[in-house]
Formats: C-alpha cells, structure tokens, sequence
C-alpha cells in the first residue's frame, strides 16, 4: 500500500491507447473517473468527491462495472 498524494498514474504510467480510454463522467450525480471496457461498459477507478458519506456507499468502490 502506497500511502502518497500521487495519482496510479504518476506511480504507474499507462500508454497513450489506455489514457483515451479513461474518462471523467457523471453518473447519478457523481463525478466518476472510469475506464471504458472492450464491450463498451465502464469500470469505476476512483470517484471524486468532498463529501465522506459518498465514499461509504458500496456502489462507488473501485473497480465496479457500470453500465
């Protein structure tokens, strides 16, 4: 566990193909970064925001496909 102010990207760099995929979107007025998948779905990589009560609901954990 990486405990840093850094984004996964600034640890982990990713190729130019796989930023176009990743998104900053909108979803039941939630502001998500997601990562479009091969089928056309999108995979949660981090919500965004300032309210600790959003990071408490399970529909917003890393990692889950939205629709």
């Amino acid at each position: 566990m990486l405990y840093t102010p850094l984004s996964e990207t600034d640890i982990f760099p990713v190729s130019e193909q796989e930023l176009n995929k990743r998104h900053c979107v909108s979803h039941k007025g939630k502001q998500l970064f997601v990562e479009e998948l091969e089928d056309g779905q999108y995979q949660l990589l981090q919500l965004i925001s300032t309210d600790p009560n959003d990071f408490m609901n399970g529909d917003y954990t890393p990692g889950t496909i939205l629709k």
